[in-house]
C-alpha cells in the first residue's frame, strides 16, 4: 500500500507570478479517488447491510465485519510499511477507540440494528442529514456558519421531519427511524471530533484501530443482547453471507480506509459530499434489488435533505 499523496505546501503558487490565481486549496488525484470509492461502495452498503440482517444478526455481523477488516488492514500495513508503522502513543490509541465507538459502534451498529425494520434507501436518506449535524456541532463549538449552511441546516432539518414523521414513509416502524437518527447523530460527532483529537500519524492505522475498537464493542453488545442464541450458521443464507464478505472488503476495509484518510488530508465540507451521493445510489439500489417502495414523502424528504447538504457543502467550500 503506497501512501496517498499529499496536498501542496502552502505557497507554491505564489513562485508562479505568470499563472492566474488558483483556488485557495487544491485538491489532489489522490483526494478525488477516494472521494469516488466513498461516494459509490458507502451508497452501496445500504444494500448489502439490509440482505446481511436477513439472516444474521444485527451487532454480531457488523462487529464481526469491522473486526475482520481491522485486523485485516494492520496485517497489510504491517507487511507494507513494517511493524513500526501501527506503534502509536497512549493518548493516540485512546482517541482511535473513542472515535472508532462513535463511527463503527454507534454510526454504523445503530443503522444495520434499523435496517432490520428500516428499508435501505429510507436510511440512507436519512443518514444524509449528517451535514447539518456537523454544522450544529461547528455551531456549538463556537464557530460561526455563514447564512447559506444556516439556510442548509434549517432545509435538511424540515427534509427529516418529513422523512420521520409517522404514517408517512409508509409502513416503517417509527423506532427504527429514530435509531438511524441516532446513527447520525453519533457519526456526526465522530466526524467533528476526530481532526480535534491527538490522532495516530498513519491514517491508515488509524482506521484500523478504530475499526477492531468499534467491531469488538458490537460483538461485544451483540452477546449482551442475546444474539448468539438460537444462531444457527448452516441456515445463513449463501447471499447474506456473500454481502458480509463484500461489506468487509469494499464496505470496511477500503471504503472506510478511505473516508479515514480523507478526514485527515480533505476538508471536512469536501469529505461530506458523500452524504447527497450515497443516498441517489443507495435508493436506486434498494428499489432495483430489493424492490423498495418510492413513496412520495420518501421522495420529497429525501429532496429536501440533499438539497440542504448541497447547500452546506457548497457554501463550505466557498467559506
Amino acid at each position: 500500500m503506497t501512501k496517498p499523496a499529499a496536498d501542496p505546501a502552502p505557497g507554491t503558487r505564489a513562485a508562479l507570478p505568470a499563472v492566474p490565481p488558483a483556488p485557495a486549496r487544491r485538491i489532489t488525484g489522490a483526494v478525488w479517488a477516494a472521494l469516488g470509492i466513498v461516494y459509490v461502495v458507502w451508497g452501496s452498503t445500504y444494500l448489502g447491510i439490509r440482505v446481511v440482517v436477513e439472516t444474521l444478526p444485527p451487532f454480531l455481523s457488523g462487529g464481526a465485519r469491522f473486526v475482520t477488516a481491522g485486523l485485516l488492514l494492520a496485517g497489510i500495513i504491517a507487511w507494507r510499511q513494517g511493524p513500526a508503522a501501527l506503534k502509536v502513543t497512549r493518548r493516540q490509541l485512546g482517541s482511535a477507540i473513542l472515535i472508532g465507538l462513535l463511527l463503527i459502534l454507534g454510526g454504523n451498529g445503530l443503522v444495520v440494528l434499523a435496517e432490520t425494520s428500516v428499508p435501505s434507501g429510507l436510511a440512507a436518506l436519512l443518514i444524509a442529514v449528517v451535514p447539518a449535524w456537523v454544522v450544529v456541532l461547528r455551531t456549538a463549538a463556537g464557530e460561526r456558519p455563514g447564512p447559506g449552511a444556516i439556510g442548509g441546516v434549517l432545509l435538511g432539518l424540515a427534509g427529516l421531519g418529513v422523512l420521520t414523521l409517522p404514517g408517512l414513509t409508509g409502513e416503517v416502524r417509527i423506532g427504527g427511524v429514530l435509531l438511524v437518527v441516532a446513527a447520525a447523530l453519533s457519526w456526526s460527532v465522530g466526524s467533528f471530533t476526530s481532526s480535534r483529537l491527538p490522532m495516530p500519524a498513519n491514517p491508515f492505522a488509524a482506521s484500523a484501530y478504530e475499526m477492531v475498537a468499534g467491531g469488538l464493542a458490537g460483538v461485544a453488545l451483540g452477546l449482551l443482547r442475546g444474539e448468539h442464541h438460537g444462531l444457527d450458521l448452516a441456515e445463513v443464507s449463501t447471499r447474506s453471507w456473500t454481502a458480509l464478505a463484500y461489506l468487509v472488503v469494499f464496505g470496511s476495509l477500503i471504503a472506510f480506509t478511505a473516508y479515514a484518510w480523507l478526514l485527515q488530508a480533505a476538508p471536512l465540507s469536501l469529505v461530506a459530499t458523500y452524504a447527497y451521493v450515497n443516498p441517489v445510489v443507495a435508493v436506486a439500489l434498494g428499489a432495483l434489488v430489493l424492490n423498495e417502495a418510492l413513496t412520495w414523502p420518501v421522495v420529497l424528504g429525501g429532496a429536501i435533505v440533499v438539497a440542504g447538504v448541497c447547500l452546506i457543502v457548497s457554501t463550505g467550500r466557498r467559506e
